[in-house]
């Protein structure tokens, strides 16, 4: 027995960022425009980042956010970005699924430099910044595959887990001048990537689409439905709260006690 996939919308943590501002990655949808749209909610000034021009440009209807469409595997395309970000989040990101033996080396290496070198970029950029003002939080949006494994994921597993070690050493660094790093490690949430997911187990094993959400997605969580954008949101407002200001160099799981087992 499932639980009932509708869930009420998250309550809004206490956020006031009037005169910050954040940057965030893969914001045209998903878990990036939900972060947006909070973060603008709260009074911050969104630099909104995507390879997809007209999504963003909604996006930017609905937070008064600041497009800027680039491909964040041109390093170029990075070093154009703003540099006077108070709050990065690392959200862009990308799916492959084939065993190691198929995996196309041009994809592992494009995924990884999404993934992983583009945060790293975007860390030498806004840095400085947050390091001047004496505040900032950078928020990874990590996965439970930074964490534990699954057949297939290669890149993605091997991206995240990098991710992790990526935030880990910013918060030890960044610690002095006050500026934390976390990341948000979600399980299967409810976006145009993992839907795509899902339609492709489908046809490639005949199921009905439900049942690929049950047998596959939501085998290993305790908590049997997709996790909602907005949650994550939530979980990164709060991570820019004063009350998060110790939490540093963690990993926060949303991911229904799937790593509990």
């Amino acid at each position: 027995m499932f639980a009932d996939s509708s869930v009420p919308a998250p309550a809004a943590v206490a956020l006031d960022l009037t005169g910050r501002s954040a940057l965030v990655t893969g914001a045209a949808g998903g878990i990036g425009r939900a972060c947006a749209v909070r973060l603008a909610a709260a009074g911050a000034r969104v630099h909104l980042v995507d390879v997809d021009a007209g999504a963003l440009a909604a996006v930017a209807d609905a937070t008064g956010g600041t497009c800027h469409v680039a491909d964040l595997t041109d390093e170029a395309a990075v070093a154009g970005l703003p540099a006077d970000v108070d709050v990065l989040v690392n959200n862009a990101g990308t799916q492959h699924v084939a065993p190691i033996e198929d995996f196309p080396p041009e994809t592992f290496r494009r995924m990884h430099a999404l993934m992983v070198l583009a945060p790293f970029l975007l860390l030498r950029r806004v840095l400085p910044h947050m390091y001047a003002r004496g505040w900032g939080r950078v928020v990874n949006v990590s996965s439970v595959h930074g964490l534990r494994a699954s057949a297939y994921k290669s890149a993605y597993v091997s991206a995240k887990h990098a991710l992790e070690g990526l935030s880990k050493v910013t918060a030890v660094e960044a610690a002095p001048y006050g500026v934390t790093s976390t990341c948000v490690c979600p399980g299967y949430v409810r976006t145009p990537l993992v839907s795509r997911q899902i339609a492709a187990q489908a046809a490639a094993h005949g199921l009905p689409e439900e049942e690929v959400t049950e047998r596959v997605l939501l085998d290993r969580p305790a908590l049997k439905r997709l996790i909602e954008p907005e949650e994550v949101a939530e979980a990164v407002a709060w991570l820019c709260t004063p009350q998060a200001g110790y939490l540093t160099g963690s990993s926060l799981c949303l991911d229904g006690a799937w790593t509990a087992t």
